[in-house]
């Protein structure tokens, strides 16, 4: 009999949580078996949520504070595309469908390619890295993502010295996505080159050691601590290298109170909000907002020269 090791196992054979924990019922009757291997087939991003991802790391870009809840994460969420309320994304995406599943990198590079889950699960080791996550609503999470650096997946691509930018877009299908508001679809956001390339860009494929669940960004996203969370695209299904700025979803739907590079930023107040304090979720006690979000000895020479009160 041949054993598979966890390292060999696929992204699409993993079995859905629910189902391997209510296997007996699975196992009991023929209309039982019938609906759970037609989830098998085409599991939905809530079935893969709380699968744990094989030979996570730990990782040196991390931060030793108290950590927020899976359950805090997972129910209280920013992502339009399952409505505007953040108690939403929660129910309605319960049954946004992740596999199967690839990402088409392309644009300026000299080899432009799709990936499925399990290359990109693949390409390099997963590691688990507790970052500060700062919201433009003045709130504050720390989570421990599960991912690798993005220049990995970039340079595998060979990016040609013209590519001065990275595109991303999100994944949009109406009819899994019938709540859709408040934004111009699909969610589209951009970084510049260096940026993209920098050690803190995470591609990210999981959470609290798990798959993510469709809420947080499933199967795939992105997470950039320093910058707000409306930086962070969710679901990516494309990735481009050019040689201009792109457009950016919140940008395009309000540049004034949303800029490109979204630093987070105390000194740049939101023209409805101060930006100078922020409340972790789960306290009542604020705290005073830290510039880029605590991570300025790491990302501050990115934008040496520039002025961050412009460039927003």
């Amino acid at each position: 009999m041949l054993i598979k090791k966890p390292a060999d196992i696929l992204y699409s054979e993993i079995t859905p949580k629910h189902i391997y924990m209510n296997r007996r019922n699975f196992l009991a009757g023929v209309p039982a078996a019938f609906l759970g291997a037609r989830e098998l087939l085409s599991p939905s991003g809530q079935a893969l949520a709380g699968t744990k991802l094989p030979n996570v790391q730990k990782s040196k870009y991390t931060v030793d504070e108290k950590q927020n809840s899976y359950q805090e994460v997972s129910t209280y969420n920013n992502y339009y595309e399952f409505g505007t309320d953040k108690s939403e994304p929660s129910g309605y995406a319960k049954n946004f469908k992740t596999e199967p599943w690839t990402v088409s990198v392309e644009g300026l590079c000299n080899k432009p390619s799709k990936f499925t889950m399990e290359e990109i699960l693949a390409l390099a080791p997963l590691e688990e890295r507790v970052y500060r996550h700062r919201c433009v609503e003045a709130w504050s999470i720390v989570v421990p993502w599960v991912g690798y650096s993005l220049s990995a997946l970039l340079n595998k691509v060979e990016p040609a010295s013209r590519a001065t930018y990275v595109a991303f877009e999100s994944f949009f299908d109406r009819r899994q996505m019938p709540h859709a508001a408040g934004l111009q679809f699909p969610y589209v956001e951009g970084l510049r080159m260096d940026e993209a390339m920098h050690p803190l860009a995470l591609l990210c494929t999981g959470m609290f050691g798990e798959a993510l669940p469709p809420q947080d960004g499933a199967p795939v996203r992105m997470i950039l601590p320093w910058k707000y969370g409306f930086k962070s695209i969710k679901s990516i299904v494309k990735i481009r290298l050019v040689g201009g700025q792109p457009p950016t979803s919140w940008n395009l739907s309000n540049a004034p109170e949303y800029g490109f590079y979204s630093n987070v930023n105390p000194r740049v107040d939101h023209p409805r909000w101060s930006q100078a304090s922020e409340r972790r979720l789960g306290e009542l006690r604020k705290r005073a907002t830290l510039m880029f979000n605590g991570y300025g000895d790491q990302v501050a020479s990115l934008y040496n020269g520039m002025d961050l009160k412009k460039n927003y």
